[in-house]
């Protein structure tokens, strides 16, 4: 049995120029929105850091929000869930900096501080999600 020949069209890349060009603009914005908020809101080497933490449960509530309005909702353009859930709050929330504090406050000498963080901010992401799932749902009588 021979396999037939793949054609271009049969990459799984293909006719996907438009989906990944929205994800990169997104993320080019939600990443834009992150760097601006830690700039803004700096901490020391030993402080909790806040702008992180917000920024990473505020998206979280914002994906919450988003699930619900595009899965839930009027029918949205296509480009529109990944635009705004893999583009713009995929660039905004970032993991990567948040282990990067956790090492960095353990270097600093404070391990109470970087286990609180490590414990409160995948708990306060989690319950973040969940609260703009559930506002949204009753916000829009979908639930």
């Amino acid at each position: 049995m021979t396999t037939p020949a793949r054609g271009a069209h049969d990459h799984p890349l293909a006719g996907q120029g438009p989906t990944m060009l929205a994800v990169a603009v997104g993320g080019a914005l939600g990443a834009l929105a992150r760097y601006g908020l830690g700039v803004a809101f700096p901490h020391g080497p030993g402080d909790f850091p806040l702008a992180t933490f917000g920024i990473n449960v505020v998206g979280c509530l914002l994906i919450g929000v988003v699930i619900v309005l595009l899965t839930e909702g009027p029918t949205p353009h296509p480009l529109a869930r990944p635009f705004l859930t893999t583009g713009v709050l995929g660039g905004f929330t970032t993991f990567s900096t948040f282990a990067t504090d956790v090492d960095q406050l353990l270097l600093a000498g404070h391990p109470g501080i970087a286990a609180g963080y490590l414990a409160a901010t995948p708990v306060a992401a989690i319950a973040a999600t969940w609260v703009g799932l559930r506002l949204t749902r009753e916000a829009g009588g979908w639930g």
